[in-house]
């Protein structure tokens, strides 16, 4: 078997990642794919009203929308993300995201290698 960098995920089938974190009331639901000095890579779904509080990252992180649509707000402008499209909050820049009724995202992370 060859080295699998990826986690909770299964190979060699094809999969609809939306199915792969479900809602739950009041929540936000994490299923992290892969965590590394140069990459994460993590699903998210949102009940409505949840959100993740403004912070910043020392690394690119974009966000595609799976189902529903997202209110993600950077270096203070709020945008409108709906299903299917994507959104890069860039390092360093403070960001948000929030859900005014539910939604799945895929977060994808790339941090400068190496890593300070």
């Amino acid at each position: 078997m060859s080295a699998q960098y990826l986690k909770n995920i299964e190979f060699e089938k094809e999969l609809e990642l939306s199915s792969l974190v479900q809602y739950q009331e009041g929540q936000v639901v994490s299923r992290t794919l892969a965590q590394n000095p140069a990459v994460s890579i993590t699903l998210f779904s949102f009940d409505r009203g949840e959100e993740i509080s403004t912070h910043s990252s020392d690394g690119d992180a974009m966000v595609t929308v799976l189902e529903g649509d997202a209110q993600i707000t950077i270096g203070g402008q709020v945008h409108s993300v709906t299903q299917g499209q994507t959104i890069v909050m860039p390092a360093g820049i403070p960001h948000a995201v929030a859900a005014e009724k539910p939604f799945k995202m895929l977060l994808t992370v790339v941090f400068p290698y190496p890593r300070a």
